[in-house]
């Protein structure tokens, strides 16, 4: 499988799988670890496509364990798989995040997604169902990317 190498961190592709209602898009994920080192320290995944499922969802989600955080590692690893979107076609990426989570849009921002609005999640979306009702959304051009 893929691994992305960068100065800090390693992304490293470990499954590509379809997903979403009626496997509607692609999923790419990847573990995140420190540089030259095998222990995982988060994963960011990768959602190929365009529709309302992942509007609200995004492109991009990630995770860093909390021990690591406050590093820029989350920003570092977005970073790094724009040039895999590109490589998939895609146009442009939307990454969501609660909007009161400071430190994740701080992270959006700090990569050079663009803020587009707050959004409440439609009633009928995973989602929603999951308890996560409203949603800041944020999109780049990757035209302009990379």
């Amino acid at each position: 499988m893929m691994w992305l190498y960068g100065d800090e961190i390693d992304c490293h592709l470990i499954s590509k799988y379809h997903s979403g209602i009626l496997n509607r898009y692609e999923t790419y994920f990847f573990e995140i670890y420190l540089h030259g080192n095998l222990k995982s320290i988060g994963y960011i995944d990768l959602r190929v496509g365009h529709n309302e499922q992942l509007y609200y969802l995004g492109n991009i989600g990630y995770r860093i364990q909390p021990a690591y955080r406050g590093h820029g590692y989350a920003a570092k690893a977005c970073k790094m798989i724009l040039p895999v979107a590109k490589s998939l076609f895609m146009k442009y990426l939307l990454i969501t995040c609660d909007p009161d989570n400071i430190a994740s849009r701080k992270t959006i921002e700090r990569v050079g997604f663009q803020f587009v609005e707050v959004a409440e999640v439609p009633p009928n979306h995973m989602l929603h169902r999951q308890g996560e009702h409203v949603k800041a959304i944020y999109r780049m051009e990757l035209e302009e990317a990379v």
